[in-house]
Formats: C-alpha cells, sequence, structure tokens
C-alpha cells in the first residue's frame, strides 16, 4: 500500500462524520458530497504526514470547502428564502432527508439566514463541539470574535422561536459520564446521575454485556432504578464505550472497527442524566444510525 492508498484509508475512516458536518452546514446531501469530495482533493494534493491529529484537520479542510460553497450560494442566490418548502406534505425527498436530519427542515431555514461565517461557527462549536481557536483561522477572526460569531448565531436562532441545539453541554455530562464509569468513581457517577435515574436495556444488549464483563462491559438488566444501583452497574464498565450522535442528541456507543454493536440513548436534565437506555439489537441500531464522535 503506497502513501496515497493509506491517506485515503485514513480519510475513510472519517468520512461519515465529514458528511456530517457537511450536510449540518450545506443542508444538502448533494453538496455535502461534494464538499467533502473537494476536501479529499485537497487532502491529497497537500499530504498529511505531519498532521498529528487528522480528525480535527479534516473537520477545519471541510470547514473551510463548506464555508466557500456558502460565500457562492450568497453572491448567487439559487432561490429566495421565501421559496425554501415548509414542513408540511408535498415536501421535495431532499427536504425530507433535512427534515430527518438531526438539524431538521425548521432549524435549516433559520441557518440559511445566517451570515456564512455565523454559520460556520455555530455549526462547528454548538454541534460538533469544535473550540473556537480552531474555528478561527477558518473563518480569519480571533478566537474572541469567533466566540462572538456563535453567540450571533446562538441569539438569531433563539429569537427564531426555533429549538436551539445544546450538544456542547449534553457532550460534557456524556464525557463525565464515561470517564467515571471507565475509572470506577461510584462518587463522579453520582455526580452525572439524577436521583431517580431509570436504566433500560433491550434482551441483546443485557445477554450481550453479560458474556462480557471481564472486558469491561457494564452490568445491565431489563431495568434498574436508582442513582446507587445505575452507578454500581456502570463502575468500571462501559470502558470501551464513546460518545455519539444518536438520535438527534449525545448518547454513546461502543463501536470498534467503526461499527456500532450497541448504542446508549442517553436523556439529559438540567445538567444530570434522567434515563439510559441501552440498545443491542441489529437492526435497531441500524435505523438510530448512530456517528461515533472524535
Amino acid at each position: 500500500m503506497d502513501d496515497s492508498d493509506f491517506l485515503a484509508k485514513r480519510f475513510e475512516q472519517h468520512r461519515r462524520r465529514l458528511e456530517a458536518v457537511a450536510l449540518r452546514m450545506l443542508g444538502s446531501h448533494a453538496e455535502a458530497e461534494d464538499a467533502v469530495q473537494e476536501a479529499w482533493l485537497r487532502v491529497d494534493r497537500a499530504g498529511a504526514d505531519d498532521v498529528a491529529n487528522l480528525g480535527g484537520w479534516l473537520t477545519t479542510i471541510v470547514g473551510r470547502v463548506c464555508l466557500d460553497m456558502l460565500r457562492a450560494r450568497r453572491s448567487r442566490p439559487e432561490r429566495p428564502s421565501d421559496d425554501l418548502p415548509e414542513p408540511s406534505d408535498g415536501l421535495t425527498p431532499e427536504a425530507e432527508a433535512v427534515m430527518a436530519d438531526s438539524v431538521g427542515l425548521a432549524l435549516f431555514v433559520v441557518l440559511d439566514m445566517l451570515e456564512p461565517v455565523e454559520r460556520l461557527a455555530f455549526v462547528l462549536h454548538d454541534m460538533f463541539a469544535v473550540p473556537f481557536d480552531d474555528i478561527a483561522p477558518i473563518v480569519g477572526r480571533s478566537s474572541t470574535a469567533t466566540r462572538q460569531l456563535a453567540s450571533r448565531a446562538r441569539r438569531r436562532v433563539r429569537q427564531s422561536g426555533r429549538p436551539e441545539p445544546d450538544l456542547v453541554a449534553q457532550r460534557e455530562v456524556i464525557d463525565a459520564f464515561l470517564r467515571a464509569a471507565r475509572e470506577g468513581d461510584f462518587e463522579g457517577l453520582l455526580n452525572v446521575l439524577d436521583p431517580d435515574v431509570v436504566l433500560r436495556a433491550d434482551q441483546r444488549a443485557v445477554d450481550t454485556a453479560a458474556r462480557a464483563r471481564k472486558a469491561g462491559a457494564p452490568a445491565l438488566s431489563a431495568e434498574s432504578r436508582g442513582a446507587d444501583v445505575v452507578a454500581e452497574a456502570f463502575k468500571n464498565g462501559a470502558k470501551l464505550a464513546r460518545p455519539a450522535l444518536v438520535a438527534d442528541s449525545i448518547g454513546a456507543a461502543y463501536a470498534p472497527r467503526g461499527k456500532a454493536h450497541s448504542v446508549f440513548i442517553v436523556t439529559i436534565h438540567d445538567g444530570r442524566i434522567t434515563e439510559i437506555e441501552v440498545i443491542g439489537d441489529r437492526d435497531h441500531i441500524a435505523e438510530l444510525d448512530p456517528l461515533v464522535l472524535d
């Protein structure tokens, strides 16, 4: 395998995340695919020998490509904003796909009213937890100015009456939960679990976890209630789980070699986990189509 083939293989490992970023930036599956392909051409020309964080670097490249495409769209608008389809009967297939995605058609309409740099800062930071220091070079602003761009975009989304994604806050809770679980930190688990938290698992997840206890799987039953019980179940468990975008919010997944074997749907209220549903059924996981985050 030569260097180009090796780089292509590494790029493919990040493709789903890159397409997710591009889709949320552009609101079009076709344009998202074009953006990722353009990013690959740039990467192939430049090489990545000296890149330490390939995933982060690729995200910034896709961000630049999407920003160029958004600016071109503003200079050559294909249709006036009042021609955008409403969430009702008669949607085009692509509009239905966008509405089904975690952005949703309604939020996409709001995002389309933002300036390109505002949109990029908002999407990368609020939806994908990219640090402002990494976004700043893409938009050609300081980190402080980039933070203000995202804040202004966030304010406009809020004023629109559309639900504002809070994936960054969710990610912080999930990271704390998984860290405490891996480290066997019982008190740390209690800090992120609601006192009345409910843990549910389907039969396949229960059976799989029982077989994999020595490998660090949590102790699952069909249903468990209370922070003490759930903390005990996950103490020293979920060692290989990683944060993931699941069902429009941040959850977790065990996905060796990129294929999810189990998925955690997590409900968070006021900074604490109120419900965890562990899915092991393959068909259900395929429907959820989780995106494992870096």
